[in-house]
């Protein structure tokens, strides 16, 4: 079984910061290939924020580069998302995203809203 359970989200005023977590289980992570961020706005389908593949660096969408940062630690299962000087605009559901053997898996997202 492949589980993604994103965590951290959370209501903060503009410029503030935070960091999601997306903790895996039923991965082995040597073997995934695309680790990704997406963001989804109520009505909209998800739209790209960040990427981490193997033996390559961090990858982000123009919006949030300069920003946002992308991690992972492979002893904890973990993708993680720092987020600084975050705008209203940013407010949406974060879902994680992994790529391994073939298929995609999502998790189920955390609320960040950012208040003017």
């Amino acid at each position: 079984q492949v589980q993604l359970v994103e965590s951290g989200g959370g209501l903060v005023q503009a410029g503030g910061s935070l960091t999601l977590s997306c903790l895996a289980s039923g991965v082995i992570f040597s073997s995934i290939s695309q680790m990704d961020w997406y963001r989804q706005a109520p009505g909209k389908q998800p739209t790209f924020v960040a990427r981490l593949a193997r033996n390559l660096g961090p990858y982000y969408a123009n919006s949030v580069k300069g920003r946002f940062t992308v991690s992972a630690d492979n002893a904890k299962n973990t993708l993680y998302l720092q987020m600084n000087g975050l705008l209203p605009e940013d407010t949406a559901v974060y879902l994680c995203k992994i790529d391994q053997g073939g298929a995609t898996y999502w998790g189920q997202g955390t609320q960040v809203t950012v208040s003017s």
